[in-house]
């Protein structure tokens, strides 16, 4: 039997390139940036590094929409800097992977370009979804699809057809039944592994196919960056095909993964992308929707084992990334959302599988209630300002010192401002204190790689309580608080703890992994 991929329990940090570190002081992140902090990366114990997208792009979506998808963009550092960051990263033992974009361009590609300059039908507007209208002179839009981002996903062109966007109208749709999409994306899939690449994140896995006929919604009226069950937007058959042609180009590179972006909640249809000759992994939303009880808690993690177990495939877990709410606030903020997100770090961690961490978990950051004016994400303007977006969530990493920017950037006119309150969080500060949020991150990290022998995808589930989640995992027993009182731990030594632990019982909104007699 063929060891286990790298892959199949690694710690993954994802990195928000324009949030993590500011190397050349114009008050955005860049990949020197993340080169010049690799030893906290080291020092916290991941094993490989998620990057959002660094391709040349005007911005429109902060880098979901790719101009140039085989180059970095200057904002970043350019394809040097990239270079860099790898070889750095390898040397320390730390993989890296890109985010992946093949549902759409952006406006500013060379393709849109030219399909915007020639007429109804050419080979040019063949690679996007341009369709006549509908109604009187086909004033209408061709169906009644709307915008994961609100508003239509149908823009109109000066010659009066509409091309499809799922997402803003920066980001129009590519034509996936247009042979000429895929042999543009294998070129870019070896262009970034030939380079050291370690994999992808593909954003919108489960997206890029289209039904024929483009049939309406049945309910146009979804929630911003939501989809449903029926939605035929989205989890089109397919677009299988299209993860079997991604498949068989990364086949040539096997230390090389693809890890899909997949909002589908049936498990069946989950795991249909992780068949031996999809993805190799998905990422299952679950944990981050469940709520802190230990009903709902259970329910996300026995449902995402059970559609990874459907493929055989390795489950992942996540408790935040960039366009959620980060978990502090969701569960409830301050000194309790803390306390909570600590505890469910632990859950996460002492799970089978891969874990995904996103910059600045590991200090305990909160989402910042940001004034409208400095607002970005296009779901503000797209929303009529009824929506704030996931700015909140994107809020630049302190590092260091007492005051903004803390030293994420030599500039004050950070791209997002930074709260002051945030002098408590900083890494600095944390790395003074052995009872911080770093300082516990890093000893759960370590001792997940040191005490945690997964054999298999499964746990072994517990009773100590309506308001208690107790599993055993890889030898450890993870006992999760979710209730108001303290909770009588079973026996064993306890290894770990979220807050400390007196007289054998473990506090409310707390967690604790035991190594079992």
């Amino acid at each position: 039997m063929s060891a286990p991929q790298w892959w199949t329990d690694a710690v993954f940090y994802q990195v928000y390139p324009r949030s993590f570190a500011d190397s050349n002081g114009d008050g955005v992140g860049d990949l020197d940036g993340v080169t010049d902090h690799l030893d906290h990366l080291s020092a916290l114990g991941i094993d490989a590094i998620w990057l959002n997208p660094v391709m040349v792009s005007p911005m429109a979506d902060h880098g979901y929409d790719v101009a140039d998808p085989r180059d970095v963009d200057p904002m970043f550092g350019g394809l040097g800097a990239l270079d860099r960051l790898i070889e750095q990263a390898h040397t320390r033992g730390i993989r890296v992977t890109m985010d992946l974009v093949p549902n759409h361009t952006s406006s500013q590609h060379a393709w849109f370009q030219a399909a915007l300059a020639a007429t109804p039908g050419s080979a040019e507007r063949e690679r996007y979804i341009f369709r006549d209208g509908r109604g009187r002179a086909g004033s209408s839009p061709p169906n009644n699809w709307v915008s994961v981002f609100g508003g239509p996903a149908w823009t109109r062109v000066a010659d009066g057809q509409w091309y499809l966007h799922l997402f803003d109208p920066a980001q129009p749709d590519l034509n996936w039944d247009n042979p000429e999409v895929f042999e543009d994306l294998e070129k870019t899939l070896r262009f970034w592994l030939d380079r050291g690449v370690d994999g992808f994140r593909i954003d919108v896995a489960h997206g890029m196919s289209k039904p024929p006929g483009l049939p309406d919604m049945s309910n146009p009226d979804v929630e911003m960056l939501t989809s449903q069950d029926d939605d035929p937007r989205f989890n089109h058959e397919g677009v299988h095909d299209i993860h079997r042609g991604i498949r068989s180009v990364l086949d040539d590179y096997p230390h090389a993964v693809s890890i899909g972006e997949i909002w589908v909640f049936e498990n069946e249809d989950f795991a249909k992308y992780l068949r031996p000759d999809e993805l190799h992994m998905g990422f299952n939303f679950r944990l981050v929707r469940a709520d802190f009880d230990a009903v709902s808690i259970h329910g996300a993690i026995e449902n995402a084992l059970a559609a990874a177990s459907i493929e055989d495939a390795s489950p992942t877990w996540t408790l935040s990334n960039h366009d959620v709410d980060r978990e502090v606030t969701r569960y409830g903020g301050g000194t309790v959302g803390l306390a909570r997100a600590r505890a469910m770090a632990m859950v996460m961690l002492a799970l089978p599988g891969a874990v995904f961490i996103y910059n600045g978990e590991e200090l305990g950051l909160p989402n910042v209630d940001l004034p409208d004016e400095v607002l970005q994400d296009p779901v503000w303007e797209r929303s009529g300002h009824t929506e704030r977006g996931r700015d909140g969530c994107r809020v630049p990493m302190p590092w260091s010192g007492t005051a903004p920017p803390f030293g994420f950037s030599s500039s004050p006119d950070t791209w997002l401002p930074i709260p002051p309150e945030w002098d408590t969080l900083t890494v600095e500060r944390q790395l003074a204190d052995p009872d911080s949020t770093l300082a516990f991150f890093r000893t759960i990290v370590g001792l997940r790689r040191s005490q945690l022998h997964v054999t298999e995808n499964d746990v072994e589930w517990l009773q100590l309580g309506s308001d208690a989640l107790a599993f055993l995992s890889g030898g450890l027993v993870c006992v999760l608080n979710t209730g108001s009182r303290p909770l009588t731990l079973p026996g064993g030594t306890v290894i770990a703890a979220s807050t400390p632990v007196n007289n054998g019982a473990l506090q409310p909104n707390s967690a604790a992994w035991i190594q079992p007699d």
